[in-house]
């Protein structure tokens, strides 16, 4: 009886191992397997990008609301937040830096993971800006995870090692592009709506005063989303902020009265004097685009 016992309880144990066995393999391969699925969903833009022909992709307004709800607005909203603890830094403010870069590691990847909570791959432009927005904001987090354990007390140094690092750099870089990318869609869908706009522009270099003025507002941002991720440097303002500035600087004759010739040389002539702030496009719109064709998007109706 005793022996029965014993043997009985070693195949108890036995079937218990295998069970314990089964079930650790099958989580492991779970997981595995779902972090590839999220992988091959975010890679898919890229992909693809030899096989589909995006200027014959139609891109409705719906999709590019949803991408502003769900991807562009969590992004400038981490963008936000860094570049004030960043501006405190570069001018020796009174911020504790550890505290105050964790606690941007943490927003980057709520919002990172909030930029992940719908599929924009359908639309390969939007996808595309989807994933350099992802992107961007992991990248943020490692340069913040880096400047909130670094022993630097001089501030301003250490806001010039954090945009020395190479984290930043590629942070920056994608989420130019990312930008560059949702503008070139809105002039995917003006061009569906308004038959005088074409979807495709390459911009000429230089581009002179004559040609950009010729230009609707879609393109123009669009040329000017493409200008900034090219310059590669990060600014709170929007594109349609700087194309206002530069219509303005036109209108107002000082682009004749400092012989400037082209639009890059003003656009250089804004971005070097911190002329651009956010919110420029807001007074300008009445005066300069009440007939251009616009999504109905946030940040082109803040009067609503």
């Amino acid at each position: 009886m005793e022996k029965r016992l014993t043997m009985s309880a070693m195949l108890f144990s036995i079937g218990f191992v295998f069970m314990l066995v089964v079930a650790v393999g099958a989580f492991f391969y779970g997981v595995q397997f779902g972090s590839e699925r999220i992988e091959a969903k975010y890679a898919a833009a890229k992909e693809e990008e030899d096989v589909v022909d995006v200027s014959a992709t139609p891109y409705q307004q719906q999709d590019l609301v949803s991408f502003y709800l769900t991807v562009f607005s969590p992004y400038r909203e981490f963008q936000t937040e860094w570049l004030s603890t960043m501006d405190q830094l570069s001018r020796g403010g009174n911020v504790d830096a550890a505290a105050a870069f964790k606690s941007l590691s943490k927003l980057a990847t709520e919002k990172s993971q909030e930029a992940r909570s719908f599929n924009m791959q359908k639309s390969p432009l939007l996808g595309e800006a989807q994933v350099a927005y992802i992107r961007s904001m992991n990248k943020f987090k490692e340069s913040a995870d880096w400047a909130a354990t670094s022993k630097s007390a001089d501030h301003a140094a250490l806001h010039k090692s954090i945009q020395a690092g190479n984290a930043y750099k590629a942070a920056v870089s994608e989420a130019l592009a990312g930008q560059s990318a949702y503008y070139e869609a809105m002039l995917k869908w003006a061009a569906t709506v308004d038959l005088n706009i074409s979807a495709e522009y390459k911009t000429p270099n230089p581009l002179s005063i004559k040609q950009w003025s010729a230009l609707p507002l879609t393109v123009k941002n669009f040329v000017i989303g493409e200008y900034l991720a090219k310059r590669n440097e990060m600014y709170g303002f929007y594109p349609h902020d700087l194309t206002s500035r530069v219509d303005e600087f036109i209108q107002s004759g000082q682009a004749s009265n400092m012989k400037l010739q082209t639009m890059n040389s003003i656009v250089e002539l804004l971005l070097n004097t911190r002329a651009v702030d956010p919110g420029d496009f807001a007074p300008n719109k009445a005066r300069y685009y009440s007939a251009e064709t616009l999504p109905q998007l946030p940040f082109f109706y803040p009067e609503q």
